[in-house]
């Protein structure tokens, strides 16, 4: 029973946004909108592509903590797998930030309704969900993602991530960051490969 309330609810969630982009003047018939419902929930290409990273990883960071200066780096661990029959990637990520031991979940998806990547992100160094959305290169291999969030002491702080994926054994995400409408900085830069 919560599973049909579930679907239900999600149809009647869905279904306005997919009859305003059809443009229908008349309320959709009920087996055109399941069928609307499992096209959108199927997973596609992208998902595809993320299910070859499912794995073990060992992971190269640097992180630029002053403009000028070279970076720091470290070494780290990520495992990967996929989520919900192959509709969701999830990252457990292991390593170093700033020096301190660091702890991170990550879950990326594409979704099919509005055509975009997203991204969220929880780790050890804060207690908010980091949010980002963007698109990909015709063969899906370069995602570029965007987001902001509150900085400490106030302001915001805008992102850029470029992720690659470069093969099924190797891949890179680098992050850029503004603060306050100062000019962006890379800050990040994690390669990945996966382990033997």
């Amino acid at each position: 029973m919560r599973i049909i309330t579930f679907a239900i609810i999600s149809l009647l969630t869905v279904s306005p946004a997919l009859a305003k982009e059809k443009k229908h003047d008349k309320h959709m018939d009920p087996q055109a909108m399941m069928e609307l419902w499992k096209q959108a929930a199927t997973p596609g290409e992208p998902h595809k592509l993320f299910a070859t990273l499912a794995g073990s990883w060992t992971t190269t960071t640097k992180e630029w903590m002053e403009p000028g200066k070279p970076p720091t780096e470290s070494t780290g661990t990520a495992e990967l797998k996929m989520l919900l029959d192959g509709r969701f990637l999830y990252q457990e990520f292991n390593g170093q930030m700033m020096g301190q031991p660091f702890n991170g979940i990550g879950i990326d998806g594409y979704d099919n309704i509005r055509k975009k990547y997203v991204t969220a992100w929880m780790d050890s160094m804060g207690t908010g969900f980091f949010l980002m959305e963007g698109t990909a290169s015709p063969d899906g291999k370069t995602i570029t993602l965007k987001g902001s969030h509150p900085a400490p002491g106030g302001g915001q702080m805008s992102h850029r991530a470029i992720w690659k994926l470069i093969d099924a054994d190797h891949q890179t995400f680098d992050m850029y960051g503004a603060h306050h409408g100062q000019k962006e900085t890379k800050m990040m830069e994690i390669t990945y490969q996966r382990k033997p």
